[in-house]
């Protein structure tokens, strides 16, 4: 069987630009709470005689998106038409660029599945109109009708092509990752918006055809859909079958990929220059383009600033939100302590819960560090806290700070001496680990912590308990 080595996958993104209007037109692109085809008129709907006019914020996102991603900016940039029809593509063609795009030859950093960096090539980015929305009723295996909603047509998209550089499934989500940060930090992308990332990715294994897999959209999903593929293709070859080159769609819920068609090329689509849009001169245009603060940039200077290990400082820059709360959390708390919490424990409690780091109450958060940085609570302790406050905010109630939370509650921590009575409780109702201890095993020593922490409710601290249990129970300490 071929290893991950013979693994190709390249990617095709589709990011909406979060413009306030369409690309061609002055519809707005804000429809979420809006009823269907209540955003279009007769250029986004592809009305005879209807004249497109170019969105200049559009242009002007990406372009910032070329620069931060290091691609090159060429003389000008020229829209095509290209030419299919489906239903949620009114005019039988779509305005994109093809020969002539808005940027070339650039590079994304990211960490390959051996942690070593690496240079994913973008190969192009183009602009181009998003198509509308179709509606399956009943189903989309066996829809009993179907309905078109115009409202997502014209929204204006940039498309980002890379080489074939990626070799696994956990390369391709960590790119994604790495891509959709960066379009937050240039705030040119909201991620919240439905359909606002949408994913094409073509796989083969070395030496066999190429297959594209259309229209994912998550991360996971990507991850998920490359893994089906990979085994898929493994399987057809070892078995002495031949992958064809063709179209596959990705089904979230089975997590399989299905045939959908033998693939296009580029003469099925027959582009031919837009004749109603001139070219853009977009070096020029470039050049006023001024970029914020970027993932890396702001990575190295969290590192240099607070001090933080490379791992943390990665992680809290990762996301602009979380980049945003960690530096706000830095000026009320110290920097490490709320490094290490944020990174190694809230991210856990938020993810479980799936709740944005945004409804986290920051004040409530520093000083529950500060409690444990000043070592007045346990750890244990601590992480019960956050749970409660988190628990609060997700009822809609008002939570109460730590300080108040663990004075009403008595979880203070105590002193190792004033659990003396605990300890030889535990080690009266435990013989068998007792016996084990002296024995040498130390995964019943933990046993025995495990016991006395769970009847003090937490508030005893494992590192000063621990040599107290042992001291008791070994043949010197007379137990």
């Amino acid at each position: 069987m071929s290893d991950t080595t013979d693994v190709i996958i390249g990617l095709e993104i589709h990011c909406q630009l979060n413009t306030k209007t369409k690309l061609f037109c002055g519809c707005s692109t804000d429809y979420k709470n809006d009823g269907p085809n209540t955003h279009v008129c007769p250029i986004c709907m592809g009305l005879p005689g209807a004249m497109p006019m170019i969105n200049k914020k559009a242009v002007e996102y990406g372009l910032k998106v070329a620069r931060a991603l290091n691609l090159e900016i060429p003389e000008e940039g020229e829209f095509s038409r290209k030419n299919y029809f489906y239903p949620d593509l009114p005019k039988g063609y779509q305005i994109t660029m093809y020969d002539r795009p808005l940027a070339v030859k650039g590079y994304l950093e990211i960490e390959d599945d051996n942690g070593i960096e690496k240079k994913v090539e973008i190969t192009r980015i183009h602009l181009e109109e998003d198509p509308g929305k179709l509606v399956h009723v009943g189903g989309t295996a066996r829809a009993h009708y179907t309905l078109v909603d115009y409202n997502r047509s014209g929204i204006p998209l940039i498309e980002i092509v890379t080489e074939p550089d990626l070799r696994s499934p956990k390369e391709a989500r960590r790119f994604l990752t790495k891509m959709r940060a960066t379009l937050e930090y240039l705030g040119v992308f909201d991620g919240e918006r439905e359909g606002a990332l949408r994913v094409d990715a073509n796989i083969s294994i070395r030496g066999s055809e190429r297959v594209e897999i259309k229209n994912i959209t998550s991360y996971r999903g990507v991850e998920k859909a490359l893994t089906f593929e990979i085994t898929r293709q493994k399987g057809m070859i070892r078995r002495g079958g031949r992958v064809v080159r063709e179209t596959r769609h990705f089904q979230e819920a089975r997590g399989i990929t299905t045939s959908a068609r033998s693939k296009e090329t580029e003469t099925d689509y027959r582009y031919f220059p837009e004749p109603d849009l001139c070219p853009l001169r977009v070096r020029d245009w470039a050049r006023d383009v001024v970029l914020p603060e970027l993932p890396d940039a702001r990575r190295d200077r969290f590192m240099a600033r607070y001090g933080l290990s490379l791992n943390h400082a990665r992680t809290l820059t990762g996301d602009l939100r979380l980049a945003e709360f960690y530096e706000a959390l830095a000026a009320k708390a110290d920097p490490a302590l709320a490094a290490t919490w944020t990174a190694d424990t809230l991210l856990g409690e938020l993810n479980y819960r799936d709740m944005p780091v945004t409804t986290v109450p920051l004040d409530h958060f520093a000083d529950l560090i500060a409690l444990a940085g000043k070592n007045e609570i346990t750890d244990r302790v601590a992480v019960d806290v956050l749970r409660a406050i988190l628990d609060a905010v997700m009822k809609g109630e008002t939570p109460e700070m730590p300080t108040d939370y663990v004075r009403t509650h008595n979880l203070g921590k105590g002193s190792a001496d004033a659990f003396t009575a605990v300890i030889d409780e535990v080690i009266a109702e435990n013989e068998q680990a007792v016996a084990d201890v002296r024995a040498g095993k130390n995964a019943a020593l933990n046993f025995l912590v495990g016991q006395v922490m769970k009847k003090t409710r937490g508030k005893a601290d494992p590192k000063e308990i621990t040599p107290l249990i042992a001291a008791r129970i070994t043949p010197e300490g007379g137990t």
